[in-house]
Formats: structure tokens, C-alpha cells, sequence
């Protein structure tokens, strides 16, 4: 790879954010991609970018976002297609995507951020960073807004078709650090996606996560709720919602469904007629403040959980706004102690593991 110092400041600092960025991932990229760059950089100016991608592509865009002046340009001859096959794209490592991962792994960046292919993020992450000792499977997590005005955590959304009792206890590690770090709840509440919130509903392995939970939740420093249902998402019922990634993946995007569509019926039944253009003129403040809540580019950056470095999953058809909003989230895990936590219960949970399994040899 050739490395071309562009901007003053250039070279990497250790007293400074650095996050490495694919911009050529995405279906707006590279154009969306830098303008979310500058708007982002537009308040922090401190944070230093590694921009991966093809160098000509890259400098045409920054001709016209001049708030990015701390970057380093790092060519990338190729870029992995949003309909490549993830084990395609692992083989190809001069791609924009590879090289952002690859300076997360070598310590030159504090996190790296891609609206590109979910499936090949996830692989190349995976083989570049491997997971935290003490995880099986990384997950994605999502932020869903509810009506207490915050957001709850959801994961995993994708990353896994389903997922055994010890893993769903991993994520509620994961998202309890998530929501921590995130949104500085200090214990966050966690519930686990069932069909009832009775104890004898769902199938053998959400009853016997719960089981988990319940058992050693207060070891592991855990604040555990119980089941919730797929209403109590949206409702905001606990702070962190843990499920597999096949039923959190559907619950994702009929949600982002049900949202559209609400939309275009509100935008459609207030141009029916004169009478309701006037009361939407009247309303306008209360419309804005429902947009705002339902732009999915408020809540844009899903994060990789469980890797040995950071990632973040920006939405593939993100704009310049929810670009912005990814790298805030990149920022943010960047400096604070998310990490810590997550390896503090970690080594919890291998202890509970192991203490188990101890009485378990005995019997034998």
C-alpha cells in the first residue's frame, strides 16, 4: 500500500483519535462518505482520519470538504462489491475495506468505520481482529429509539443465524458495556427476546440463557430483568435487548419497515386536502420533533462487539448525516473504557465457567 501524507498534520499521533475509514464502501461512496467526514469534522477538528480508497477518487471529494484537514490517504487498488461473497472478499486484501480493518490490527487506528458489505465487514474483521478471549461470536448491536427519549441496545442483529445459551449470555455482557460506554447508563437493565415473558415459554436455548442469566447475573455484576417481548423493543422496557441475530435481524428491519411506512402515510394524509395542509402547517413542530426521532440516520452506527478492536457498521445506504453519526459512535467507543468492561465480566464468566464444570468432573 502506498501511504500519501496529505493535510498539515498527517502523521499519526498518539495524542489524538485516529479512525480509519473505508471510503470507498457503501452505496453512495465515495461521495457520501467524505461529505459525512466533513460534517463530522466540522466539531472535531482533533480527530485524525486514515481515508482508505482509490487516492484519485479521494482527492476529487476533498476538493470540497475543506473542514477534513488531518488525514492520511492510504491507496486501495481495489474495493469489495455490496454484493460480494464474504469469503471473496477475505481473499482480497488490497481492497479499502481490508486496509481499514488492518490498521485497527496494527495499532495505527483506534477504530475503523465501513458503510460497505455487512457480510464481508464481519468476515475480515473477524480473521484480521479475532474475538476477545472468552467469545465465541462477535455481534452487531443497534440503538433503537424509544419513548423515554433514549435509546435501547439491541443485539445481535446480524451477525449470527442463531446463536446457544452461553453465547446469548455473552452479548448481554457485550450490550451491558455497549450501553455503558454509549449512553452512560450505569447499570443498564437487560432482557432476553422470548415469544412470553413466562418462564416456560420460547425454546430450550432462550429458557436455558435465561436459567444463566438468573444464576449468575449477580456475579457477573449483571442487572437482569427477565423476557421481554418484541413490543418492549420500541417501548424501551430494558436499556439492553438480547436475542440471535436471525429474530434480531427480522425485528430490525420490520421495524425500519413499519417506520417508512408510517412516514408515508402521515406525509400522504396531510396533502389529501387544503384542511390538512393547513393543520400540518399548524404542526409543523410537532412533525419536525417526529422526524427527527424516526430518521434512521440519527441512530446509524452498528457496532461489532466482542472483536479485538473496534468496528463500526455504518447502514449501507447511509447519507452524509448518518456517516457523521457512525463516526461519532467510532469516537466515543474510541475513548472510553468499553473494552474494560466487557473484559472485566469476561474473566467473570470464565470464572462462573469454570466452577461449574469443577462439581461437574467431580460427579464423574
Amino acid at each position: 500500500m502506498e501511504i500519501s501524507n496529505s493535510g498539515e498534520n498527517a502523521k499519526i499521533s498518539q495524542n489524538v483519535v485516529t479512525l480509519s475509514i473505508d471510503v470507498m464502501g457503501g452505496d453512495y461512496a465515495p461521495d457520501e462518505i467524505i461529505k459525512g467526514i466533513n460534517l463530522f469534522a466540522k466539531t472535531n477538528g482533533d480527530v485524525h482520519f486514515l481515508l482508505h480508497g482509490i487516492e484519485n477518487e479521494i482527492n476529487k471529494r476533498l476538493a470540497a470538504a475543506p473542514d477534513i484537514k488531518n488525514y492520511t490517504i492510504i491507496h486501495s487498488d481495489e474495493v469489495v462489491g455490496m454484493d460480494a461473497k464474504p469469503s471473496q472478499a477475505m481473499r482480497r486484501k488490497n481492497t479499502s475495506m481490508w486496509g481499514a480493518i488492518e490498521s485497527v490490527k496494527k495499532n495505527v487506528a483506534h477504530a475503523a468505520v465501513s458503510a460497505g458489505n455487512t457480510g464481508a465487514l464481519m468476515a475480515i474483521s473477524n480473521l484480521q481482529l479475532r474475538t476477545l478471549k472468552g467469545v465465541h461470536r462477535p455481534a452487531i448491536t443497534a440503538s433503537w429509539p424509544n419513548p423515554n427519549g433514549g435509546r435501547s441496545v439491541v443485539l445481535d442483529v446480524g451477525a449470527n443465524v442463531d446463536s446457544d445459551p452461553d453465547q446469548l449470555v455473552e452479548f448481554a455482557i457485550m450490550g451491558e458495556a455497549f450501553a455503558k460506554a454509549i449512553y452512560d447508563i450505569k447499570e443498564p437493565s437487560i432482557g432476553l427476546l422470548n415469544v412470553g415473558t413466562e418462564d416456560q415459554k420460547g425454546h430450550e436455548e432462550v429458557r436455558e440463557a435465561m436459567r444463566l442469566l438468573r444464576e449468575h447475573g449477580e456475579t457477573l455484576g449483571l442487572n437482569v430483568y427477565g423476557f421481554v417481548e418484541g413490543n418492549d423493543i420500541s417501548m424501551g422496557t430494558t436499556d439492553v435487548v438480547v436475542t440471535d441475530g436471525f429474530t434480531g435481524n427480522i425485528a430490525l428491519k420490520s421495524a425500519e419497515g413499519a417506520a417508512k411506512f408510517i412516514a408515508k402515510l402521515l406525509k400522504d394524509s396531510l396533502k389529501a386536502d387544503p384542511l390538512s395542509m393547513l393543520g400540518a402547517v399548524i404542526a409543523s413542530n410537532g412533525f419536525n420533533r417526529l422526524k427527527k426521532i424516526m430518521d434512521p440516520a440519527n441512530f446509524n452506527g452498528g457496532v461489532f462487539l466482542g472483536l479485538n478492536g473496534l468496528v463500526v457498521k455504518s447502514h449501507g445506504g447511509t447519507n452524509a448525516k448518518g456517516f457523521a453519526n457512525a463516526l461519532e459512535v467510532a469516537l466515543k467507543l474510541a475513548k472510553s473504557d468499553y473494552n474494560k468492561f466487557i473484559a472485566n465480566n469476561l474473566e467473570r464468566l470464565e470464572r462462573v465457567r469454570s466452577e461449574v464444570k469443577e462439581p461437574a468432573m467431580a460427579d464423574k
